[in-house]
């Protein structure tokens, strides 16, 4: 029996219990909440499409209760504060460290050996802090934000070339951040073929700055961050995980040397598996590249010092 655990019954939270249900990706699906009643009511409304969707996964909501996580698979995090029109994700670290902490200390109690998949904002100092703080291994802490990015900068690419969104590959790799994702385009293909094949330079530069600010534009236009494609990235990941599926998926990964890097959580494409992040794939990228993740690295840097001023770390 397999099972996974959404804390944070949210819009994203509750959009991926509902995908991960829908793709019967795992036995049982626990979402909890602090708010009473709230994730009981999101579950609930997810089990009334089972019938209509078709699928036997088991969504139940609890409040607050981490004794029904008992056993889990896989933790997904997402509680904390959404961002809000002109706020950066980076904005907040101070209430969200502090949540994000207490729910995977909790969580542990009863998941001892959990992989967790870090959503909360700033995504990548959260699942750092969580690696730092909680001297998990680093193959069991896993951030979410490369899954997304990537994903955005298919459809982008896709938009583009006016093709089915499907038949692209391309990766975003660095923090996940409106100004330290690296969108690599260069690297980007069509059915094997390489995206500037069908796409000027200034094309694949505009295509790139849509990627960056994907997320600030949905929620210029929402109000709100956008949930839909963050809760089916995060059920992506996990889909991994459970089913061993070995996909090569861009995360938030604790670096030991790779790209020159130490002490450090930031997007890289990895093997994720039923270990979770099982193997590191080095790109071989240009001096354009490198000088992009090196810019990256210090501003993800930057963001996790607040941390170790606030010492949470």
């Amino acid at each position: 029996m397999s099972k996974v655990t959404v804390v944070g019954a949210g819009n994203v939270g509750a959009t991926c219990a509902n995908v991960l249900a829908v793709n019967e990706v795992a036995d049982q699906i626990v979402l909890i909440d602090i708010k009473q009643g709230f994730s009981e009511g999101k579950a609930m409304d997810i089990m009334q499409t089972a019938q209509l969707m078709g699928f036997d996964s088991v969504v139940t909501g609890v409040t607050n209760d981490y004794a029904a996580t008992a056993g889990s698979d896989v933790v997904v995090v997402t509680s904390g504060l959404p961002r809000k029109p002109g706020m950066t994700r980076e904005e907040l670290i101070g209430v969200n460290a502090g949540i994000v902490k207490s729910v995977v200390e909790s969580a542990l109690k009863y998941s001892p050996d959990a992989k967790f998949v870090i959503v909360s904002n700033p995504m990548d100092p959260m699942a750092y802090l969580t690696v730092k703080s909680l001297g998990l291994p680093r193959n069991r802490v896993i951030g979410m934000g490369g899954a997304l990015d990537s994903s955005r900068l298919k459809y982008f690419l896709s938009q583009a070339i006016g093709c089915n969104a499907n038949e692209v590959e391309g990766l975003v790799i660095g923090g996940h951040g409106d100004t330290t994702m690296i969108p690599l385009t260069r690297l980007a293909t069509y059915k094997g073929i390489p995206v500037s094949n069908f796409l000027s330079a200034e094309k694949l530069e505009e295509v790139a700055k849509a990627t960056m600010v994907g997320g600030a534009t949905l929620t210029g236009l929402l109000g709100t961050s956008a949930w839909m494609a963050p809760g089916a990235a995060t059920s992506y990941l996990v889909e991994s995980i459970i089913k061993d599926q070995k996909k090569m998926i861009v995360c938030g990964t604790f670096l030991e040397g790779e790209y020159g890097m130490n002490d450090i959580l930031i997007g890289v494409p990895v093997i994720i598996g039923k270990d979770g992040i099982e193997k590191v794939i080095e790109l071989d990228l240009n001096d354009d590249e490198k000088a992009k993740l090196a810019a990256s690295e210090a501003a993800v840097r930057k963001t996790n010092s607040i941390l170790h001023d606030m010492n949470l770390i």
